[in-house]
């Protein structure tokens, strides 16, 4: 998806049209619930931010959403779980869900205003906002052992089994898809999960590998020593996983390279 653009000197309406729209695909939301999310994210943002910064914010957004930054106060000084638990008690839904509707709002905020402006936001804002905030040149990648927590929650394991189910999977993955979007998974992942990008990578020769489903399992569960059964399921946990470390062009720009039948793995999953 291309960039939201600025907002400036462009018809209001259009552009909160493709600020509604963005967070409807990054979230994968209704048209009604992509408004609550933004409305609970930006008001809580708002708290969170020095009235003067929010102004700022506030000014290249679209007339809609602009007086959802609103703010008399000054900044309050809470982490991000506590960000996160205030989207959840205003949209009322679980903290799961509020996080990853931050992630979206926040990523479509980041392609609605400048460079710069949103980066004077994210200096205002502690580390620990980085796992919220979007992927790429300016935000740090999310954390190797962040990603590996993720996986082993999903997959009910622990840290080490999750690791090598992760090295399995994107291994496996970097055989089935083209070295280009190999190169683009790189950029938006910690460095410690490039080793096994690379090496599925250089088997292809950079090329990618005709796979069904049924063969990409067999591949990992040899590389894993697990059944295919267990292999399948990893491959889910893993795959659920990446889609929250990447931005959501990236996630359909690689999911666009593998066959319907990938679907039982790669849509969205708790």
């Amino acid at each position: 998806m291309s960039g939201l653009g600025s907002g400036v000197g462009r018809d209001v309406s259009s552009d909160y049209e493709r600020f509604i729209a963005f967070v409807e695909e990054a979230a994968d939301l209704d048209r009604q619930a992509a408004q609550r999310a933004v409305k609970a994210v930006l008001q809580t943002l708002a708290a969170r931010l020095s009235a003067g910064e929010a102004r700022d914010l506030a000014e290249q957004l679209p007339a809609e959403i602009a007086p959802l930054l609103a703010t008399d106060g000054g900044a309050e000084p809470f982490e991000a779980d506590e960000f996160v638990r205030r989207v959840a008690e205003v949209e009322d839904i679980d903290r799961k869900d509020a996080e990853r509707h931050a992630r979206a709002v926040l990523l479509a905020l980041s392609r609605s205003v400048s460079v710069e402006e949103f980066n004077d936001m994210v200096a205002e804002l502690p580390k620990g906002f980085a796992r919220l905030l979007p992927r790429g040149k300016r935000i740090e990648p999310m954390p190797a052992e962040d990603f590996i927590l993720r996986v082993a929650n999903r997959a009910g394991m622990d840290a080490d089994a999750a690791l090598q189910a992760t090295n399995a999977v994107l291994e496996t993955l970097a055989e089935r898809i083209a070295g280009g979007e190999v190169r683009d998974l790189i950029d938006q992942l910690p460095p410690e999960l490039h080793e096994a990008l690379r090496r599925g990578d250089a088997l292809s020769n950079g090329a990618a590998r005709r796979m069904s489903l049924k063969e990409f399992t067999r591949r990992v569960a040899e590389r894993e020593g697990v059944v295919p059964a267990q292999a399948q399921e990893h491959t889910r946990a893993v795959l659920a996983t990446l889609r929250e470390a990447v931005t959501p062009t990236e996630w359909l720009d690689m999911t666009a390279q593998l066959p319907e039948e990938y679907a039982a793995v790669s849509a969205r999953a708790s």
